[in-house]
Order: structure tokens, then C-alpha cells, then sequence
């Protein structure tokens, strides 16, 4: 049985950056646009050539992906300019990219009032702008603004906008419920009639969330005839955010109804990276993972103590949906010692760290976890320092060195300019098989000055890390007041391209710092393979 194809169009980079406290950096798009190339998105809608510096810069290079279509959003023609004189059409027109998705008014009172114009002006916009993109050779899309409240206005003349960019040479033309308001069965029936209109092949569905229902007027859309799914990683948008990408994928992967009839760009080896992916943007962004999200939340598939717990130790299906490794999770049963041993050699069989499961060593373990997870520590988002605490408790890592002291000082100065300039200071003594080494470094920063010198000088272990180097750090305030305790994610790359992150909790930022720190080297020279 063949299987039809859905389509899926990501805008984290666009939508999602509109959500309140969330600001990306050329940086963070660069390396989410990859993260979402990687996973099988089929559409990365990368933001607004020409409505801002940090865009524009962002399309002046197209990102090397591997899958993805790139695509530019924008607006279509401004009412009362040609299409060949309108800077923003033009800016579309100019920008690095595969796509480009259109927006214009549907609802017959949104061109009334908000754009004070015609219906009959709004048409041609569309098809003038529609027309400009093909002649240049991109894929176009359009988005239909309030589509569905227009629809219930106006239905013929939201579906003159939508025909009028297909019949223009549109590849999609996509129904958006704007303000997140109609239920899943509208939908479902305005879906329907479009389809009678527009090919479902050509019909896409861009859902908010406002009544929480994003995801369910997603798929109805699909059930109508639908076959292309907007939406956005961990939900992100604008007020209530857009229809979660991390629901919906692994809804149409791993439920009949779905799996049966569509396949997506997304493998089932992509798919258990989904967790990662999530607990990657919000690592990005310094926002706490909503541990009660579906499929990639903490809490998706833990059972506490009670019934539930009983019957997971006899079935774990019982109550769980689908099987959590599909998507990257794992299964925990909060309820007594000898389920904190599975979940902890569960943790182990995933590092691939080897075990004996009679060692009383794993008890300890358990117990050291969670006094760590206690005090803030979360090694669900810090590989490298989970491993390593494993590893030492199980007596498996050797003490390369020992710090025996280290020294920050922070001070203000003129330079040489005579500009007024803040250095840091760091000074770092270390015992190497009692070989006593101090390294001192400035850096811009208490932590890169830290860092420095710490890597300043090894001895015997100096040539293992060479090749590593620092690429994000991350604080998060776990409570407040005077009793704040901080929690520090450090990545770190090698010279082959492998990364990995490592944490510190302390209610000193420089010593929590200085934790991640001295894991990342450690880690380094445990996978370098170096001597004892």
C-alpha cells in the first residue's frame, strides 16, 4: 500500500523568535536551521529579508542544508506599487533562498481595515506577487491571514485568495488560523471545501494556539486533505505559541492512522533524536524544558508510586502510548531503590559505559544522582558529566590531575588607548603526578579567563587537548533571593567535530563555572585515550 507524501514547514526561526523573551543571534539561526535540516524538515522558513539587520545578514549566504528547502517570508506587493517597485518584494526577491513564503490578507474585513484597500486590489497583490517570485524561479507559497475567520466572513471571497494564488503558480497555498480560535471539526469542514477548490497536494494548514488546539487542527486539516504541516519546534509563537512540530511529528510517525497513510522526511533514526532536539533549543534559548510536554517532556513517561508503578513493573506499556525510546526518551519508575538501579542502568546502557548489575557500586550511584538532581544538577542535558560521574563512582576514571588552588580577579583600567577597559584575571595551580604547574591568563570574562588557563599548561596531558575549545555557556537561576543557586551548561567541541555538554551547580557562578570546566577537560582526555 502506498503511502501519500506530507510536507512539513518549519518556522521556529521566524514565528518562533516573535515569542516573548526569545531572541536569536545570527548564530543560533545558523545552528538551528542545521538541527532542523538533520531531522528532516522539508521547509526552514528562516525569517524576513529586509524587515531587519540580523535577517537580512542571515539571507545574504544560503545555509549549506542537506534536505531542507530554505525559505523567506514576507509580504506580498504594498497596494497601490507595481510589482517591480516595491523595496520589500524586491528584498524577497534578492534574498539567498530556495522559497519564498507570502503573506496577505484573506478576510475580506482585515482589507477593509487593516490594509484600507480593495478586495479587487488585494487579489491582484497576490497574483502580481505570486507571478514576480516564479518568473525569478523560486517555490512559492502563500499564506492566507485569517483564513478561517475570513471564511466565515466572506467564504467566497477567502477563497478567491486562496485560488488566486494557485491558479497564479503557487506550490502551496497555506489556510492560516491566525488569532488560534477555530475549533478542530471547522477546520476540518473549511479544509474540505478548499480541497474541492485547490488540490489537498497544494493545501497547507498554519495553526496558533490559543485555545490550546494547534496540534488536533493540524491533524484535522490533514484528515480534510491537507498535505502540508506548519508549525514550530517545542511550540514556540507568538501569545500562545503554534501548532509544537515535537507533537505532531512523532504523532505522525508512530500512530496508526497517520503512519499507515503518509509518510514525512523525518526517519525513524531521526526520530529518536527528537527529545535531544527540543532539550537543544530550550538549552539554546536558557528557558527550562516543560518536563510535562508531550513525547519529549521529563515527566512523558514517569510513573510514581501507586498502581500505575505496579502495573509499569509488570507491563511498561500499560501506560504508555508509544515506546519513549522512538522519540529519544526513556521510561522512569519513580518508586523505590530497585527502580532508581534501572533507570540508572538503563542511563548506562545509553552511554555505553560497562557494568555488572549485582555491583553494590550502582546503589551509590543512585544515591549520589539523586542528591546531585536535589541540589539543581541535570544531567539529562549534560552527557559528558553523567558519564563521568558514573565512571568515577564506579571506579572506572583515573585522576589525571588535581586542581590544587585557583584565583579570580575582575578589575576596571584604562589601556594604552586610554579607554577604560574590564579584565579578567585568572590564575590556575594544578598538581600533574605531583608535578606542580601554575598558569595565569587574561580573558573578557571571569569564566574565559578561568578557562584559559586552566588549558594554559598540562604538562604530560597537554597535547590531548589541544584540539578543544569552548562553544556556548549557559546560566540558569534555580531560585532566587540571597540563597540563589546557580546552574552552569558548558558545550564544548574537539577538533573532530564531536561536542558535548557539561554541567555545575553552585550558589557561586564562578565555582559552578569552574565545575563544568574541569568536566569538559576531563571528558576530553578520558576520550583521547590518555595515560594514566
Amino acid at each position: 500500500m502506498s503511502r501519500e507524501r506530507l510536507y512539513l514547514f518549519d518556522t521556529t526561526l521566524r514565528d518562533g523568535a516573535q515569542t516573548n523573551g526569545v531572541d536569536f543571534t545570527l548564530a543560533d539561526k545558523q545552528v538551528i536551521a542545521r538541527m532542523l535540516d538533520d531531522l528532516g524538515i522539508d521547509y526552514i522558513e528562516g525569517g524576513y529579508p529586509g524587515a531587519n539587520p540580523l535577517d537580512t545578514e542571515f539571507f545574504a549566504e544560503k545555509p549549506k542544508l542537506d534536505h531542507a528547502r530554505f525559505t523567506a517570508f514576507g509580504m506580498t506587493r504594498r497596494a497601490g506599487r507595481s510589482a517591480s517597485n516595491d523595496p520589500g518584494l524586491a528584498a524577497l526577491l534578492e534574498a539567498e533562498a530556495d522559497a519564498i513564503c507570502f503573506v496577505a490578507k484573506s478576510s475580506a474585513y482585515q482589507v477593509r481595515v487593516a490594509l484600507e484597500t480593495t478586495n479587487e486590489e488585494n487579489l491582484a497583490s497576490i497574483r502580481d506577487s505570486v507571478g514576480a517570485a516564479k518568473k525569478v524561479g523560486r517555490e512559492v507559497m502563500l499564506d492566507c491571514e485569517h483564513f478561517f475567520d475570513g471564511y466565515k466572513e466572506d467564504r467566497a471571497f477567502a477563497l478567491a485568495c486562496a485560488t488566486a494564488a494557485y491558479e497564479s503558480g503557487a506550490r502551496w497555498v497555506v489556510l492560516c488560523d491566525t488569532n488560534g480560535g477555530t475549533m478542530p471539526h471547522e477546520v476540518e469542514a473549511i479544509v474540505k471545501h478548499v480541497v474541492e477548490h485547490i488540490p489537498g497536494d497544494h493545501v497547507a494548514i498554519h495553526a496558533h494556539n490559543d485555545t490550546e488546539q494547534a496540534v488536533a487542527n493540524s491533524l484535522a486539516a490533514v484528515r480534510a486533505g491537507a498535505r502540508q504541516i506548519q508549525g514550530t519546534l517545542n511550540g514556540l509563537g507568538e501569545r500562545c505559541g503554534n501548532a509544537n512540530l515535537c507533537s505532531l511529528i512523532p504523532t505522525l510517525k508512530l500512530k496508526r492512522e497517520f503512519a499507515d497513510a503518509f509518510e514525512i522526511g523525518v526517519s525513524d533514526a531521526k526520530l529518536a533524536n527528537l527529545m535531544k532536539v527540543s532539550r537543544t533549543l530550550d538549552d539554546m534559548l536558557n528557558r527550562a524544558p516543560n518536563r510535562h510536554a508531550a513525547y519529549v517532556g521529563e515527566s512523558a513517561f514517569v510513573t510514581k508510586t501507586d498502581i500505575h508503578a505496579s502495573a509499569v513493573l509488570k507491563d511498561p506499556h500499560t501506560y504508555e502510548h508509544v515506546v519513549p525510546e522512538a522519540v529519544g526518551n526513556h521510561r522512569k519508575v519513580l518508586v523505590s531503590d530497585q527502580a532508581g538501579r534501572s533507570n540508572v542502568i538503563a542511563a548506562l546502557d545509553r552511554a555505553g559505559i560497562a557494568h555488572d548489575r549485582k555491583d553494590p557500586k550502582l546503589t551509590r550511584l543512585v544515591e549520589e544522582l539523586k542528591e546531585r538532581e536535589a541540589q539543581g544538577f541535570a544531567y539529562e542535558s549534560a552527557n559528558a558529566s553523567f558519564d563521568l560521574l558514573a565512571r568515577r563512582t564506579l571506579g572506572k576514571v583515573a585522576e589525571y590531575f588535581r586542581v590544587e588552588q585557583f584565583d579570580v580577579n575582575v578589575e576596571q583600567r584604562y589601556n594604552a588607548l586610554g579607554q577604560r577597559v574590564t579584565v579578567a584575571l585568572a590564575v590556575v595551580k594544578v598538581d600533574v603526578a605531583g608535578e606542580h604547574l601554575i598558569s595565569a591568563a587574561e580573558g573578557n570574562g571571569p569564566v574565559n579567563a578561568l578557562d584559559l588557563a586552566l588549558r594554559k599548561d598540562l604538562g604530560k596531558y597537554q597535547k590531548y587537548i589541544e584540539g578543544l575549545k569552548l562553544i556556548d555557556y549557559r546560566v540558569r537561576i534555580l531560585n532566587g533571593g540571597t540563597e540563589a543557586v546557580t546552574r552552569v551548561l558548558i558545550e564544548s567541541e574537539d577538533e573532530a567535530g564531536e561536542r558535548w555538554t557539561t554541567v555545575g551547580v553552585s550558589p557561586n557562578i564562578i565555582d559552578a563555572s569552574f565545575q563544568a570546566l574541569m568536566d569538559s577537560v576531563f571528558h576530553k582526555l578520558l576520550k583521547s585515550g590518555a595515560p594514566v
